[in-house]
This record gives C-alpha cells, sequence and structure tokens, in this order.
C-alpha cells in the first residue's frame, strides 16, 4: 500500500536547526493535518516530504505514484490564461483534449467561461485559489500537498475548496498532507493532526479523529476546538495564555 514515512528527519539552514526527529507515516486515503505556530518549520517539512528540498539527515520514503501542490499563494504563471494554467500538469499530446479536460475542471471549481481567457492579474484573490485547486487536482494524484491554502479566503469559498478536498479523498482514496495553524480547519478535514512545536520543530503530540469526515459539521467542528484549546500541549504551543 502506498504511504509517506518520514524518520529520523532533522533540518537545518545553515548552524540553525528548523526540524528535529522528526517521524510520522501517512497512509494511502488519510488527511493528516500539522499545525503548530508561525515559523515552526511546517512549511519547510512539507518542502522535504514534497522533494522541494533535499533531505540531509534522516529518511524520507514516499511510494504514491502521483502529487500536486497547492499554496497560499495560487503561484500561477502570469503570462498564461485561467485555462492554460490549469491545463500545465498534463502531458497529453492532444491539445484539444487537454483543453476541455480544464475547461470541465474550471466549471467544477466554479469559475465561469467568461474567466477562462483571463490572466492571473485579471482575476481575484478567490478565483486565483480556484484556479491552482483546479490545477492541482486535474491529474488526480493520489497525495496532496496543502500549505495553508485556504488561509486567506472567504468562508464560503473555504468551504467549497474543502468540500471538495474531501471529496476526492473519499471517491479517489487521495491522500493528504495539509500544514496549517488553524485548528479548526484541521480538525474538519483530517484523520490525524500532529502538533509541531517551534525552536526547533518537533512534534510532541499526536490527536486522532475517528468521527467520519463528512459528518463534521460547525458544532463537532466547535465542540472539538474547544477541547483542543483546553490541552495544555495546545496551550504552550501556541503561547495561549489558559483562562
Amino acid at each position: 500500500m502506498e504511504k509517506l514515512s518520514v524518520k529520523n528527519l532533522d533540518f537545518y539552514f545553515g548552524f540553525t536547526q528548523i526540524l528535529k526527529n522528526i517521524q510520522f507515516e501517512l497512509k494511502k486515503g488519510e488527511v493528516v493535518s500539522i499545525v503548530g505556530p508561525s515559523g515552526g518549520g511546517k512549511t519547510t517539512l512539507l518542502k522535504l516530504c514534497g522533494g522541494l528540498l533535499d533531505v540531509v539527515e534522516g529518511e524520507i520514503t514516499n511510494t504514491f505514484k502521483s502529487s500536486a501542490f497547492a499554496f497560499q499563494d495560487a503561484r500561477l504563471l502570469p503570462w498564461k490564461t485561467t485555462i492554460e494554467n490549469i491545463m500545465l500538469p498534463l502531458a497529453s499530446n492532444d491539445y484539444t483534449q487537454a483543453y476541455e479536460h480544464a475547461c470541465t475542471m474550471a466549471l467544477k471549481f466554479g469559475l465561469e467561461e467568461g474567466d477562462f481567457k483571463k490572466y492571473p492579474k485579471d482575476l481575484s484573490g478567490g478565483m486565483r485559489q480556484r484556479v491552482s485547486f483546479a490545477r492541482a487536482l486535474i491529474t488526480q494524484p493520489q497525495l496532496l500537498f496543502l500549505d495553508e491554502p485556504f488561509s486567506a479566503l472567504d468562508i464560503g469559498l473555504k468551504k467549497d475548496l474543502q468540500n471538495y478536498v474531501l471529496q476526492n479523498c473519499q471517491k479517489t482514496q487521495m491522500s493528504v498532507l495539509f500544514i496549517t495553524h488553524d485548528l479548526m480547519e484541521a480538525i474538519r478535514l483530517s484523520d490525524k493532526i500532529l502538533l509541531l512545536k517551534s525552536d526547533p520543530g518537533e512534534i510532541i503530540k499526536a490527536y486522532t479523529f475517528d468521527f467520519p469526515k463528512h459528518l463534521r459539521d460547525d458544532e463537532y467542528v466547535f465542540e472539538q476546538t474547544k477541547l483542543l484549546l483546553n490541552d495544555n500541549d495546545i496551550l504552550q504551543t501556541f503561547e495561549i495564555k489558559a483562562k
């Protein structure tokens, strides 16, 4: 079975240790979130897992056959149109087929035909993020890396994109490694939450959620968030003063 396995991972920038003894496993169909304060090494860890940074100390094994990324910044190519950006991951020699596939994905993500020939500068932030997700999921990757892609979105769009991720996990057994500092997002999406303290980044606790993700309404998320906010490790890691 496909999996992402991280063992004894340390990482340094110069003489500064960023990550210390990171160990976890992400299995097929799972959503694992890594939460922690800003600047704690979460994005560095994701880049290492995704092969965007070289592993020097420790071991990362990724047996998933395909992967994709979505970041907080949509990272679209400014000289390509909406549809051309969505088409980028497709290796098909049939341009017409690839174009039609990209148009279908764009419509699924709530873009309109009038947006298809627009360039990123002509799109709102939310529309650019829709394009980013359509591009990430057009090849139906087995593993999706998410680096705080919902943090700058309004509530409606955030829920739409989160639901689309959950639907893909359910239909295709897609796995997700999700980086966030938002506990409510993590609870809504995750099978497991890993708590990463900073200086250096180290996983100090794991929280498992067995309740079906498609049944996690706002009430459930609020209740679970309240429980986490009473956890001493959460309070200390996020430097929250207990009431």
